[in-house]
């Protein structure tokens, strides 16, 4: 997978994820049918499964993540750009800057570990009892775990969340203020 594909495809699950806790269908219909491959998870790499009594992160909280990222990395602007018409170059340097801005921005707010940390495209053995939201068997799946194939993608695991707190009342679903300029 290239790298323009690859930041395309991260930047597109991340914000489904983000709003909806789940990957968009066309992309998962696309990882469906790529072919796996095989290699060996160790136990401490397996996905941890959730708390019980735990819940998965609010609306809000998804608001308040893309309010951050448009207010460090103007991700939100950068998303809403139509950026056919301008030359390669001049997109890199605006993708450059966007990139370095809401990465400091997701490494301040959002601690992430890769759930497989292995190299992608290097042989791994998914194990029996593996968590199927954590790592996910695409290909040409035939039998029983324990599996061999191909990590085409480590995958992320969020270990820390540390978003300030909550503004009161209608604010939340604000993700970046018009600003007017009184002359």
């Amino acid at each position: 997978m290239g790298l323009g594909k690859r930041i395309a495809y991260s930047l597109r699950c991340f914000i489904s994820i983000l709003l909806y806790g789940q990957i968009p269908g066309s992309i998962a219909l696309e990882l469906r049918n790529t072919p796996a491959a095989e290699g060996p998870v160790a136990p401490s790499e397996q996905a941890r499964p959730r708390e019980p009594g735990t819940r998965p992160p609010s609306y809000d909280r998804a608001v308040q993540m893309l309010a951050l990222l448009q207010r460090e990395g103007r991700l939100i602007d950068f998303f809403a750009e139509d950026v056919t018409p301008y030359p390669d170059a001049q997109l890199g340097a605006a993708v450059r800057s966007v990139h370095q801005s809401c990465r400091q921005a997701l490494e301040h707010y959002v601690k992430l570990e890769p759930i497989i940390p292995s190299e992608e495209d290097r042989p791994v053995t998914v194990p029996a009892g593996f968590d199927p939201a954590a790592i996910k068997v695409i290909g040409n799946v035939t039998g029983k775990p324990p599996l061999r194939g191909l990590l085409r993608h480590r995958g992320w695991r969020v270990t820390e969340v540390s978003l300030p707190s909550l503004p009161e009342g209608e604010s939340r679903s604000v993700v970046a203020p018009a600003e007017v300029e009184i002359p």
